[in-house]
């Protein structure tokens, strides 16, 4: 049997877009539903049990990916309340204005986005204060305009971390205070606990999408959450809107109706259910007249760096506290070489032997006791055969094939030969699209709807009642973490459908600020 029921405003997905989306149109008198396909995180003691986290895989989907060559493997995807942002590590950047522009690489070109960066300013401010970013402006060498400071002072550095960041300015670098999303200080919730990257936090001290977009909503009385509820389908009507979500809850299958849809599964899974929704109208999937949706996926390039001091321990329990944009737009010799240095979050025994399972515990113990780790970013450019895919018999298959690579491994090589002179050894491990942290690039966004699945309000150009609000709407991925700029942009897209709504006009076929669909 198929229950009908008829909110306003559909959401799907409860991370940083479609949080972000629900938390401005909460009060605007829409009602709205949120589904979330899995549940509220378990506050328990497996929380920062780091042989529970990465040995045993405990919060890690059991759903099975493919690659070209047919391996199957558990993909590094979390369903709970919240997303990914309980298990990131709080970093919060702005991007660039450059990354807004089309941008030469050695391996191709970013395209530009159809919006600028200072569309996104006061977005930025915004999600900043929401998300209780904590940073120093007037100190990164590349930080683009603001409005306004940061709200709260940046996360101190522990003491070995302050002398990396001594050691590293002592060679002309100029470091500045990582901005992080984390309820640090006098009467905060953080206690340095020392699993923060990748693990949830058992005391609420990480800003992530639950805490600060989700919770503070859930007594509104035109909000609903449902959890475990996910969603298989979109069905679209003959007149091009999309009149239903299809979904399975506690085994059964059931169908919402609504005014409008907001897709913010994230960059794989918002995909896969478009390519799922296809009909004889749509036979390439919901809003994929272009077919661009699911390609163009990327996942930035990352490479750890884990410098080795043999006769010290490193007792530091946060070790995100100090980042470099030095070589952001390229290194003095190697323009094309180029990209963002953090810190990683304090690498563990566990960590390590579930990358290499040979390993044994004395040695992985020994290694990460004695290390400081470090994190190199680069930009992936977008590859129309990047994709995920739907299979003939629904299995899903990822594609991931990175651009720029090699100027990537040129730029660690630099970086690298920098820690060298701190570090008598440094160890590297580069990370891939199994756990694909920084996914995104699936449903870009554009001004041509023959390229491009959305409109600069990240609204489908074939389908005017359709949102797709998380990282898929990234036509690049610049060089830094993706969170902060979901955030911005999904409350710049929340507040245009809250006017939309207090208009009388979301979810009609003339919505302001839409686009022609393909002819």
């Amino acid at each position: 049997m198929v229950e009908v029921i008829k909110p306003d405003v559909v959401i799907i997905g409860s991370g940083v877009g479609g949080g972000s989306v629900a938390h401005q149109l909460a009060g605007s008198g829409a009602k709205i539903l949120i589904l979330e396909r899995g549940d509220f995180m378990p506050n328990e003691p497996e929380n920062s049990d780091v042989e529970a986290v990465y040995t045993r895989k405990r919060y890690r989907t059991r759903e099975e990916y493919q690659d070209e060559g047919g391996t199957r493997y558990r993909p590094g995807q979390y369903y709970y309340v919240g997303g990914h942002t309980k298990f990131f590590g709080t970093a919060m950047f702005r991007f660039r204005e450059r990354d807004f522009e089309e941008v030469a690489h050695e391996g191709g070109s970013s395209p530009a986005w159809p919006i600028s960066y200072q569309d996104l300013e006061p977005w930025y401010d915004s999600a900043e204060r929401l998300f209780g970013v904590r940073g120093q402006a007037g100190v990164d060498p590349t930080e683009p305009p603001r409005s306004a400071g940061y709200a709260y002072p940046p996360v101190p550095h522990e003491p070995i971390i302050a002398e990396m960041a001594s050691k590293m300015a002592s060679q002309g670098l100029r470091p500045f205070p990582m901005p992080a999303a984390i309820d640090f200080g006098p009467g905060g919730s953080c206690r340095r606990c020392g699993t923060c990257d990748g693990f949830p936090c058992r005391f609420e001290a990480k800003g992530d999408a639950e805490s600060r977009l989700i919770r503070p909503i859930l007594n509104h009385p035109d909000v609903t959450l449902w959890t475990n509820a996910q969603v298989t389908r979109l069905i679209s009507a003959p007149d091009g809107h999309i009149s239903a979500v299809e979904m399975l809850r506690e085994g059964q299958l059931l169908r919402i109706e609504a005014k409008t849809f907001v897709l913010s599964a994230g960059a794989i899974n918002s995909a896969l259910v478009l390519l799922r929704s296809a009909t004889e109208t749509y036979p390439e999937g919901i809003a994929n007249r272009s077919g661009v949706v699911g390609r163009y996926l990327m996942n930035h390039h990352l490479t750890g760096l884990l410098g080795i001091m043999p006769w010290r321990v490193n007792e530091t329990k946060f070790q995100k506290t100090v980042s470099f944009n030095d070589f952001y737009f390229g290194l003095p010799e190697d323009p094309a070489a180029r990209g963002n240095i953090q810190m990683l979050g304090k690498v563990k025994g566990p960590m390590v032997r579930a990358s290499y399972p040979w390993m044994p515990r004395p040695i992985a113990d020994l290694i990460v006791n004695h290390s400081v780790d470090w994190l190199c970013m680069s930009e992936d450019l977008p590859r129309a055969e990047s994709r995920v895919r739907v299979l003939s018999d629904d299995r899903v298959e990822v594609a991931y094939h990175p651009g720029d690579r090699n100027a990537h491994i040129r730029f660690v090589h630099h970086v690298r030969s920098r820690l060298r002179k701190i570090f008598p050894l440094v160890l590297s491990r580069p990370s891939g699209i199994k756990g694909p942290v920084h996914q995104c690039g699936t449903a870009r966004m554009g001004n041509d709807p023959a390229h491009s699945a959305l409109n600069e309000l990240c609204r489908s150009h074939d389908h005017s009642n359709l949102y797709v609000v998380d990282a898929s709407f990234f036509p690049s991925s610049a060089a830094l973490n993706p969170a902060l700029t979901v955030c911005a942009q999904a409350l710049r897209v929340g507040a245009h459908l809250r006017d939309r709504w207090r208009a009388g006009t979301l979810g009609a076929q003339t919505d302001e600020g839409a686009t022609k669909p393909i002819s």
